[in-house]
């Protein structure tokens, strides 16, 4: 059982359950394992589904389970908390000031809309998938293999994918059979960040079809279907790829060899490269990586970006004993990504526009343990580059980031094996592991311990002198302390805040140092900190 709390399975094999939920629940025999879903309702609770308009199929899938559930989803976010949601989630910023109050003010009913599709068309979409790709792919320098300017060719790469709207199966088929030189074909360094097929293998099932494939390595996979024939069978797509180096020792020539095999450990067959689940491929006469190509998945990821949780979770787990939490919603996704060529952004157009997306986070009786149905919004803290590039953007104070001019945003940082102090402790990817775990969002003690005694929120609040500038500018201490939270929070400080706040201020006609506290202790927020 995936949740014993809700289903619990004593030595008899006996399912029994008193609690409300939903679980699912796996048997296995030999290399066989089959599962079912089950769902504890309760019986003595009267259901009244309330009226509510889809914006599209993902609220309409959405809904449907909510109602198989008898859970009521919660109302829409305010406007307020709309904008800095989907400006961060798609851009990887805060909204300015001046773009909370042209929202706020506008009373067109299709205004959510158009914010999206002018968020889809901002430079920062590339930068916040393009640093989420350079993560998954590893990108990094490698003593004696990788070399800065590769590493960062290939970083850009895949940016300028993104950026011009290249469909995604073009660009991982790109990827994937990539030949030729490390300087002119930047792609060909995903072969070269690791040179192992069988890690190769391992790494494409795990990034490109949510498939952990490690344990098929010396055993059948004791969770799942794949065999040692499937690890070794897919491991033959990369047994072909040739390296070698050219007049400058930076650049690295990937091709195709055309010799070397896959051979099973147990009684050294030779194995045809095969698709996982699938047929052998038609590999002859053609690339063994070309055939690979035709088969990814990238929905569950994108969902997940927005949501904070996939609807197979881990993203990168997809097996029999670990099914979505919403089969159908999962498989229109992915349908929708091929009837869309493969283009990010209308996916991403589509998730974003649905109310399952724009749901507040307040929790409501019925929803309140809901953590995978998508009822509401969940507060998520923000990645360790969107939240050191939106301190920067609060306080105007740009940081100085290795290898980039001042005022460029974490988010473009090529290289996986530079950083700083700040985006150690707040969780960014080592890009060592191609799992979805490697970038941390969990909050823990150094964070905090950073955030109240370390250089960096007092630094940026001295340096970036906002405070003396409004106060320069006119503004009374008491609208000062608003600016500071619509600067920081995307919102005005409300009636209590103000209250609480004004007496701190003295009698000092500019008060700098009781507001750099107040700034201070906003920046130190829950609400600053993550997105919700």
């Amino acid at each position: 059982s995936s949740n014993e709390s809700s289903a619990a399975i004593d030595a008899a094999g006996l399912v029994t359950s008193d609690r409300r939920g939903e679980t699912f629940v796996t048997a296995r025999f030999d290399t066989h394992t089959v599962g079912s879903q089950v769902l504890v309702l309760p019986t003595d609770e009267p259901f009244e589904p309330r009226p509510e308009t889809p914006a599209n199929y993902v609220d309409e899938l959405v809904s449907a389970k909510l109602r198989t559930l008898r859970v009521h989803p919660s109302d829409l976010a305010s406007d307020n908390e709309f904008l800095r949601r989907v400006t961060i989630d798609i851009v990887g910023r805060l909204p300015t000031v001046a773009e909370v109050e042209a929202f706020t003010a506008n009373e067109d009913p299709a205004k959510r809309t158009a914010k999206i599709d002018e968020l889809l068309k901002d430079p920062g979409f590339a930068q916040v998938w393009g640093l989420k790709w350079a993560e998954l792919l590893l990108v990094r320098t490698l003593p004696n293999r990788v070399e800065y300017k590769p590493m960062f060719l290939y970083s850009q790469w895949l940016t300028e994918q993104i950026d011009t709207g290249r469909p995604l199966d073009d660009m991982f088929g790109d990827l994937l059979a990539a030949s030729g030189s490390s300087f002119t074909t930047p792609q060909v360094n995903f072969y070269q960040i690791e040179p192992d097929p069988k890690k190769i293998a391992e790494n494409v099932a795990q990034t490109f079809l949510g498939t952990r494939l490690q344990c098929a390595q010396c055993h059948n996979h004791p969770f799942d279907r794949w065999t040692m024939d499937d690890y070794y069978a897919f491991t033959a797509f990369f047994t072909q790829i040739g390296r070698k180096t050219g007049e400058d020792y930076r650049e690295v020539f990937v091709f195709n060899s055309g010799g070397g095999e896959s051979k099973h450990p147990v009684d050294g067959r030779v194995m045809k490269p095969k698709f996982l689940g699938g047929a052998e491929a038609d590999v002859k006469g053609r690339d063994r990586r070309e055939a690979l190509a035709e088969w990814v998945t990238v929905a569950n990821r994108v969902w997940a970006h927005f949501f904070g949780v996939g609807i197979v979770e881990p993203l990168d787990d997809i097996r029999v004993s670990n099914p979505p939490s919403n089969p159908e919603l999962f498989d229109e996704l992915g349908e929708k990504l091929i009837e869309y060529d493969y283009d990010l952004r209308r996916l991403v157009r589509d998730i974003t526009t649905s109310r399952a997306y724009q749901r507040s986070c307040e929790p409501n009786e019925s929803n309140a343990g809901d953590t995978r149905n998508f009822a509401r919004s969940h507060a998520r803290r923000m990645p360790a580059e969107t939240m050191l590039d939106c301190l920067s953007q609060a306080t105007g104070a740009p940081e100085k980031l290795p290898g980039l001019p001042l005022g460029s945003r974490a988010t473009q940082i090529a290289d996986g094996n530079s950083g700083n102090y700040f985006l150690t402790t707040f969780g960014r990817s080592r890009r060592e592991s191609v799992c979805a775990c490697e970038a941390k969002t969990d909050p823990t003690l150094s964070q905090a311990l950073h955030l109240l005694n370390g250089a960096t929120v007092a630094g940026k609040i001295d340096s970036g002198k906002l405070i003396e500038g409004w106060l320069e500018a006119g503004k009374t201490p008491v609208e000062v302390i608003d600016a500071i939270y619509r600067s920081a929070l995307g919102r005005p400080a409300t009636e209590e805040e103000r209250a609480e706040l004004t007496p701190l201020l003295g009698d000092d006609p500019k008060p700098i140092e009781p507001l750099r506290d107040i700034f201070w202790a906003v920046l130190n927020s829950r609400e600053f900190a993550f997105n919700h």
